[in-house]
Formats: C-alpha cells, structure tokens, sequence
C-alpha cells in the first residue's frame, strides 16, 4: 500500500479476495517489505473473520504487526453462526484484556469519543454515570496524547440534555452526572471544558482536540455529515492501535464495482500517523 505509506497484510477469506479482487498477489506471512499481501487464518471451527481478528491481534500484541485496521463485519450473520459479542470492539476489549475500551471517530477536521455506543436511546440517560464519563475524559486524554502526541489534549464535553439542561430545567444529568466528572477529571490534569450544548459543540474545530458526546448519534450525526465515507473509527483505551471503516458491509453494493475504498484508505493513513 504505498500510498499511505504502509506495508499491509490482508487476514481473511483468501477465496473471497481471488472471487472478488483477482489482481491481488496472494502469499502467506507477515513479514513486511514486499507490499499488500493476503493470509489466511488458521483453519477452526469459528468463522474466518474471528479467526482473523484473533490473528491480527496477537500479531500487534507480540510486535509482529504495528496496527490493526478492520473493515466491517455483519453483525447478524456472525451472531447466527455463535459469535456471542456486540461487534468488533467487544471482541478486541476482551482478547486485549481491557475492560471498557472508548470508541472514538477522526472525521475531516473534527474528532468524537462516544461514552455510551450501542444503546437504546431511552437507556441512555441512566447508563451516563459519573464513573463512564470520566473514564471516558481519562481514555481520550491519555491515548491523544500517547497516540497523537498531543502535550494538552483539549476535551469538549457535551450535555446530555437540550440546552446542556438549561440549569436543571430540562434534566439534571448536567448538574449531578455530567459535571461533576468533569471537575474530577479536571483535578486529576485532564483539560476538560463543558458541559456545553451539543448543537454548537461542533460548530468550531479549533475549540477543541476531542468533542466527547453521551450517545452514538449525538456524535456522529455530525461528523458523518461533513465527512462521511472517509471518517475513521479509532477505538481508544486498547494496548494496540486500531482503525476501522466508518461504514457497514454494503452487501448491495459486493460484485457492483460501485464500492467505494475511501474510508479504508483513511483507516489505513490514520493507522500511519497513530504508529509513526
């Protein structure tokens, strides 16, 4: 892959790639230096994109590999066939032995961390503790400084709320959740500014190095406005560096010729700069 600059290995269904991209020179392997090459995974009885997924984590765990970047996975058709997690960042949390990775979005010019993901809307209000908001602020602190070099990272937190509650008067999580994880991450050194309102949140990228959003379309409504199909999913809080496409498996658009590679190439490019 030289254009992102990166020696890339492909882990997966090598019949798959032959059907589809016959043009990709296939060889076993991780060692790099000879440019894009496709593996498959070790034969089992789970399907081949855990399979996969196992492989490319040991691989960055034991320094085999510098970053693991994934495209989509279906969450249905795996969970038919005994996949027993959400998605990929379940799955990576537990073979990386972490508890409660972040996930975050690089999208043009802006970045979000999510501190609720995949939740019923009407769930998201009492799953906002003191406890996930803060973790969230020191995750997003420690890996943009860790994995972007950011001496000071600036966070921008958003309100749960309309109006960020408008002093209480549409909702209290603002007063009794919001904020006060807010002042202890502040005390803690972690330069932490809100909670504001989520509609303005966005509205200047310089305000900020990371916007912190409470649930999923809060933050990536937004971003995926301005930057759809190229933004990237960087999951924080793991022991590897991970990107992955911002889209799903667009299984109308497999054989077309009409899908578009733009997002991975962006996953791959963050991947780069996350490892350089």
């Amino acid at each position: 892959m030289q254009e992102t600059g990166l020696d890339a290995v492909m882990i997966g269904d090598v019949d798959a790639v032959r059907r589809y991209a016959p043009g990709v020179r296939i060889v076993g392997g991780i060692a790099p230096g000879v440019g894009l090459r496709v593996m498959e995974p070790p034969a089992g009885s789970e399907p081949v994109e855990v399979r996969a997924i196992r492989v490319a984590v040991a691989a960055c765990r034991s320094g085999e590999a510098r970053a693991l970047v994934t495209g989509p996975i279906h969450k249905g058709r795996l969970a038919a066939r005994g996949f027993l997690h959400h998605g990929h960042t379940e799955f990576l949390a537990e073979l990386c032995g972490v508890t409660r990775p972040v996930m975050a979005f690089v999208g043009g010019e802006f970045r979000v961390a999510l501190v609720t993901v995949h939740l019923p809307l009407r769930e998201v209000a009492e799953a906002v503790t003191v406890d996930l908001v803060l973790h969230t602020l020191r995750t997003a602190d420690q890996a943009l400084r860790l994995q972007r070099g950011v001496a000071r990272p600036r966070l921008l937190v958003c309100g749960l709320n309309p109006h960020a509650g408008d002093g209480g008067v549409l909702g209290r999580e603002e007063i009794e959740v919001i904020g006060p994880a807010i002042g202890l991450a502040r005390a803690q050194g972690v330069d932490a500014r809100g909670p504001v309102s989520a509609e303005t949140a966005f509205a200047d990228a310089s305000a900020s190095d990371m916007v912190i959003a409470m649930y999923h379309d809060q933050g990536l409504a937004p971003l995926k406005r301005g930057d759809f199909g190229r933004s990237v999913n960087w999951t924080l809080g793991l022991p590897i560096v991970r990107t992955s496409v911002d889209h799903g498996t667009a299984d109308a658009l497999v054989g077309t010729g009409t899908a578009r590679a733009d997002s991975m190439v962006a996953a791959l490019r963050l991947a780069v700069e996350l490892t350089g």
